[in-house]
This record gives structure tokens, sequence and C-alpha cells, in this order.
């Protein structure tokens, strides 16, 4: 078993990322990819840790896209270069998601739910912060209940506290991750919210563009769906992954190791990333 999409408190897990190299060694897997969002600052760490627990670790990262209606996200696997153009990149995009944090945290003020950069920074306990410790803060304020109810009802695109932040193009964060000897997936591509016939379309155009495989695999997403997506990007040569995209207490339905379906991410996988 191994699992291609994970998170640690670098950016917006629970487990650090020792910890969670350690938690995936004692469930069994062979490999882990890290995959932080916009942040490769997790993977010194975890590399040490990987030794420790017997796994192999995959040098990743998750990087946002410009795109609408839905979220857009890219993942970087196999990285060499953490330094570089990749890093000046990653440092603007963590710039611009504290502005964009502000802004929510003003919106959330502004609604009678009060709440500062410090408050967030502490519920973040040093990571990354992002919008899952935002949900996390609107529970602890009781305007909802559940982190869930705070995107749904806040959070989410659309939605009143809503801000977007700074994304790149495509073609650039591209570039970018194979510049690091990286590979480019895009990430659960249900995210889009577009029809299965503009998503073909997409498909066509991200080969051209040079995207090299599709997270087919995801556990947002139903089975059925997962099967057409790998159907789809077989058709065009892509390359297939799979994730659980754990990021442990912050989203407990995600379980490491495993996606669509509650099944288990085989090591069938590594050989198609190459390994």
């Amino acid at each position: 078993m191994i699992d291609l999409h994970s998170h640690s408190t670098a950016s917006d897990g629970s487990y650090s990322p020792s910890d969670l190299l350690a938690l995936a060694g004692e469930r069994g897997l062979k490999a882990l990819a890290l995959t932080d969002h916009d942040t490769v600052s997790g993977l010194p760490e975890a590399g040490a840790a990987a030794e420790r627990a017997g796994v192999s670790l995959i040098k990743g990262v998750e990087i946002e896209i410009a795109f609408e209606p839905g979220e857009f996200h890219l993942l970087g696997l196999r990285l060499e270069d953490l330094g570089g153009e990749l890093a000046e990149v990653l440092a603007g995009l963590a710039a611009a998601r504290d502005d964009r944090n502000r802004r929510i945290l003003e919106k959330m003020s502004d609604a009678g739910f009060p709440a500062t950069m410090e408050d967030l920074k502490a519920v973040a306990g040093g990571g990354t912060a992002g919008r899952p410790h935002i949900a996390a803060l609107l529970v602890e304020r009781k305007a909802v209940r559940t982190k869930q109810e705070a995107f749904d009802k806040y959070l989410g695109k659309g939605r009143p506290f809503y801000s977007p932040k700074e994304c790149l193009e495509l073609g650039y964060a591209m570039q970018v991750v194979k510049d690091a000897g990286g590979l480019p997936i895009v990430a659960h591509p249900m995210s889009l919210f577009v029809s299965w016939g503009r998503l073909g379309k997409l498909m066509d155009e991200w080969k051209d563009l040079g995207i090299v495989g599709i997270e087919a695999y995801h556990p947002t997403a139903k089975l059925g769906q997962c099967r057409r997506l790998e159907t789809m990007a077989r058709d065009r040569g892509f390359k297939i992954t799979a994730g659980s995209d754990f990021h442990g207490a912050i989203r407990p339905e995600r379980k490491l190791g495993r996606t669509a379906g509650n099944l288990p991410i085989g090591d069938e996988y590594l050989a198609e990333i190459g390994l």
C-alpha cells in the first residue's frame, strides 16, 4: 500500500512531517508522497523520518491554479531541486495566502465572529495557515458545528467569507514543477466542477501543454467517477495516480493509504510515476 497525496503541519495537515511518516510506517505503507500546499518546507524533516519509518518518501507539492468555476490544484511529484525558481514561487504564494487569510478574518469580524492572525497562527500550530484552520476558528466561535459546515456556509467558493487567493497559471506552474525535476499531475479533477464534455476538452489541452498525469482516484469522488476519469485519461496517454489527500484530524474522513470507495492504494501506482 502507498499514498501519492498527503499533507502535514507544514501546510494544513494535523500531523507533523515526522509523525506523518511514522504513521505511514505503522499503517504498513511502502511509499508516501508529501504534497503540502504551496510549500516544500516539511520535506527535509519528512526525509529524515522516512528512513526511520522504513517508508520511501516521494517529494511533492500541491499548487493552486487560476481557474473558474471550481478549484484547480496541480501536484508536483518526484521533485529533485527544492531551491531555485520553485522556492521563489512558493515564497510568493505563501505571502499571498497570508493576505487572503487577513481578508477572510476581516469578513468574519465584520459578521460578528472576531478573530486575529495571532488566533489563526495558534490554531495552525506553526504550520501554514489556511481555510481549514479558519474553519476551526468558526467552530470555536460557535458560528458552525463542524468544519465542513464552515466551508459549506461561509468559506467555500461563492460563500460570504470566501476570498480568492493569488494563483498561478497552469503553464507556468507546470514548467516550475518540471524545472524542479518533478512530474506535473492534475489533482482531483472533479473539484473543477465542469461537465464531462468540457473535462475531456480540458484533458486534451493539458496533454498538449505537457501535463503528464491525472489523479483519477481521490476520496471526494465516487468510485464510478474515478473509473471514468481513468478511462478518459488513459485514452489520452496520461499517467494515473491515486491519493488519500490525508490531512489528519482536520479532515478525519480521509484515511492514509486509502482513496475513493475506501479502496487501499496499491503499489502499482509507483510504476505510473516511474518508481
